[in-house]
């Protein structure tokens, strides 16, 4: 159970790394398109905080 907990969180913190360099190119070119591309990594990040939160429960 613990396993898998940490394998969806170790994906979930990659995807949230990818959306963040991802919103950083795009900062340079389409700022709109970067805004989209943050607020995707800041709901990963409400995930990873939850499953932190329960993990230390």
């Amino acid at each position: 159970m613990f396993g898998r907990s940490k394998n969806n969180q170790q994906a979930l913190q990659k995807k949230y790394n990818q959306l963040m360099e991802e919103s950083y190119r795009l900062s340079h070119t389409d700022r709109k398109k970067s805004d989209l591309k943050r607020l995707e990594a800041e709901e990963i990040g409400k995930q990873l905080d939850e499953l932190e939160k329960n993990a230390s429960s």
